[in-house]
């Protein structure tokens, strides 16, 4: 198809680059984002989500990892979470959505258009995607990592939807209780600010935000408190999981017909990539599982 050939094009001049195996490189994750782009705005139900879903799997088979679909159906539409599973251990998730606003609701000249979703719905997803290709065995010896890219986030509030809908289904499937669940969402705008999100597992937050200082990125983790947001992790919350949520919500170009490709920088999403391999492949454990961690 031809999105998929444009997409493996990019790819393949970055390898060509000599990116080592092992580093998370931001130019290969912004790569991704501009595959999914090239399908379109792709909110849920629609032709190009289904395409974007297919490519996520794809990418995911290619590194190695375990694929599973989750399909669902919600208000007459239909869903599918793409999960990808790799190693031995307590169960860590990773989530993002992929899915974009089927309407620019908070544009300031034309509310019609779809949203690209560059950032709110690409940038987790290319984040994960570049994760999935250097993730090592150190993380994967001690831990069962998932990788769940979740369908229906980003529908809310519109004819009677609910936010977060391909999340939910998620958690109230598990029949297994993860350590914690850590959401990564619009992480890639190019004026990268990342604070504390209110209602996240605060121990969680910590964790991250300590690593990205030692990586020298406190410039862009800010380790104090400014919004309290409905997001893909507020389902796991629900049932008593530990949770928290990357987001840099100062991005105003949400919701609108900008939230573009030139909006994303390969720093921002570099940046966010590396915290989350140095996590998972040093102690992932934060307190230790003997004191259980609090949420």
């Amino acid at each position: 198809m031809r999105h998929w050939v444009i997409g493996a094009l990019v790819l393949a001049s970055i390898v060509a680059c000599g990116t080592p195996q092992g580093r998370f490189s931001g130019k290969r994750a912004l790569a991704h984002v501009e595959a999914q782009c090239d399908f379109g705005p792709r909110p849920v139900g629609s032709e190009a989500n289904r395409k974007t879903s297919d490519y996520i799997g794809r990418v995911l088979e290619r590194e190695g990892w375990e694929v599973a679909y989750q399909e669902f159906a919600y208000r007459g539409l239909k869903g599918r979470n793409v999960i990808g599973k790799k190693g031995q251990g307590p169960i860590i998730i990773l989530g993002t959505h992929f899915d974009t606003r089927p309407i620019a609701d908070r544009d300031p000249s034309d509310r019609s258009v779809a949203v690209m979703g560059a950032n709110d719905g690409g940038s987790g997803t290319g984040v994960l995607l570049e994760l999935a290709r250097v993730l090592g065995s150190s993380a994967t010896d001690q831990a069962e990592i998932w990788l769940a890219f979740f369908d229906a986030e980003d529908r809310g509030d519109l004819n009677a939807w609910s936010w977060s809908v391909g999340a939910r289904h998620m958690a109230n499937s598990l029949t297994v209780r993860p350590e914690y669940v850590l959401v990564i969402d619009m992480v890639g705008d190019s004026d990268q600010d990342i604070y504390y999100e209110w209602t996240s597992s605060l121990w969680l937050l910590e964790k991250l935000w300590h690593i990205a200082a030692d990586l020298g990125y406190e410039q862009y983790f800010v380790p104090k408190h400014r919004h309290t947001i409905l997001d893909d992790h507020t389902p796991f919350l629900d049932r008593g999981m530990a949770a928290a949520l990357v987001i840099d919500f100062d991005y105003k170009y949400w919701h609108t017909k900008h939230d573009t490709l030139d909006k994303i920088s390969a720093g921002s999403l570099q940046r966010v990539g590396h915290v989350l391999k140095t996590m998972l492949e040093g102690d992932p454990f934060s307190p230790s599982r003997a004191e259980g961690p609090a949420s």
